[in-house]
């Protein structure tokens, strides 16, 4: 069986970069166990743990599956684990002795999870790294931006049938279904990673009038009604009339990697409130690209962009109403779809050329609708480079 997909050179890259990161910080080696850093550095997510020295090859060990595990990574060592016991025995042969200092993702493992290793390496001393590998994962390797381009080719696709099965009176869930079954004929995996703590998402929503600017529990200006309060997010069983935003927002995903994009469409014309609105979030975005290059504090946009909106007239509904709005208008995406960077509220870092970010202005009509447009780039040289591929205007069919 092989089904390789991430070459030995792309996982030696990132491993690389990781280990420099983890002698900077006084790091003798870190355990890996979340999926999707896992993911990231072996190129499978079959359970298990990910040793990795902060100098010299890393281990493998494979809970389950271990077959699959071998057929899906690159590296050379990969080996059965009986049990978490067994990790002191492998960590000393990577010269990882009982007193290492070593790193844990502490922002997704759980503390009884934690209090295991714990009992099980009672001299370590045990620190987060987990902000460090989302840092480095912010920067796209070509091979990773090669995924996402093939997502934006399959979500421009999911939208376009979206567009065309769009009739007067069929529910959002209906026209949900038909931009989902896209997807999926489009090769879609079937699953969105969610790095933050109880945040679920949906890949594929298709909203309408009133309910596309309902808020929820979900970190996102859009949430809509779903289907039930189990889930209280998502399409709805509203039929969709003539002359209201109708908005698609879709995440394509192609061997791991996502990317993020919204597109509002109407049956008829758009009342004019509504399409001078799109076209103000269609102008944040030209003006984000520009400004958001390598060097830029993110959070310095973030301030100018809700300026913007302030003076325009759109401030108390900019990124959801007020005063349930978001404090953020864009996104690192990849593996996840809250990655790093984030372009929000106070945040000082600053961006970097190969990170790949989602902008998405957005506006919420109270009790009539709502309208935005989201689209994912990679921060080149000068200004922003577009990955997603939709004709950025007002869907009017």
């Amino acid at each position: 069986m092989t089904t390789l997909l991430t070459p030995r050179s792309e996982l030696e890259w990132r491993i690389g970069r990781v280990q420099t990161r983890l002698r900077r910080d006084g790091f003798d080696g870190a355990i890996i166990v979340g999926n999707a850093n896992r993911f990231y550095l072996s190129g499978t997510i079959q359970q298990g743990h990910l040793l990795l020295p902060a100098e010299g090859e890393p281990l493998l060990l494979i809970r389950r599956d271990l077959e699959r595990a071998r057929a899906e990574s690159a590296l050379p060592s990969v080996e059965p684990l009986g049990s978490l016991r067994e990790t002191a025995t492998a960590l000393r042969r990577l010269g990882l002795g009982a007193v290492a200092r070593l790193g844990l993702e502490l922002d997704i493992l759980p503390v009884d999870h934690f209090r295991r290793y714990v009992a099980a390496l009672p001299k370590t001393d045990f620190h987060d790294v987990a902000r460090l590998l989302r840092q480095v994962r912010s920067l796209k390797s070509a091979f990773e931006r090669e995924r996402q381009s093939e997502a934006a080719v399959q979500a421009d696709a999911a939208l376009r049938a979206g567009a065309a099965a769009l009739k007067e009176g069929m529910t959002e869930s209906e026209l949900a279904s038909v931009v989902i079954g896209e997807l999926f004929r489009c090769g879609h995996q079937g699953l969105l990673r969610v790095r933050a703590f109880n945040q679920e998402m949906v890949f594929a929503h298709a909203f309408a009038g009133p309910d596309a600017g309902i808020a929820s529990f979900l970190d996102t200006p859009f949430a809509g009604r779903g289907l039930t309060p189990a889930v209280a997010q998502g399409s709805g069983r509203r039929p969709i009339g003539r002359s209201e935003p109708v908005v698609i927002d879709i995440a394509g995903a192609v061997d791991g990697y996502l990317v993020d994009q919204t597109r509002t469409l109407c049956l008829g014309p758009l009342p004019a409130r509504f399409a001078e609105g799109y076209e103000f979030c269609r102008n944040t975005l030209d003006w984000t690209r520009t400004a958001a290059r390598p060097g830029v504090v993110a959070g310095e946009v973030y301030r100018i962009a809700v300026e913007r909106a302030g003076a325009a007239g759109y401030g108390h509904m900019f990124m959801g109403m007020h005063p349930k709005q978001v404090s953020f208008i864009g996104h690192g995406i990849g593996l996840e779809v809250d990655e790093l960077p984030v372009i929000a509220r106070g945040v000082e870092a600053v961006l970097e050329e190969g990170q790949v970010i989602a902008l998405e202005p957005k506006l919420v009509f109270p009790d009539e609708g709502a309208v935005g447009i989201e689209d994912s780039f990679v921060v080149g040289p000068t200004a922003l480079e577009p990955i997603t591929i939709s004709d950025s205007g007002l869907w009017e069919l």
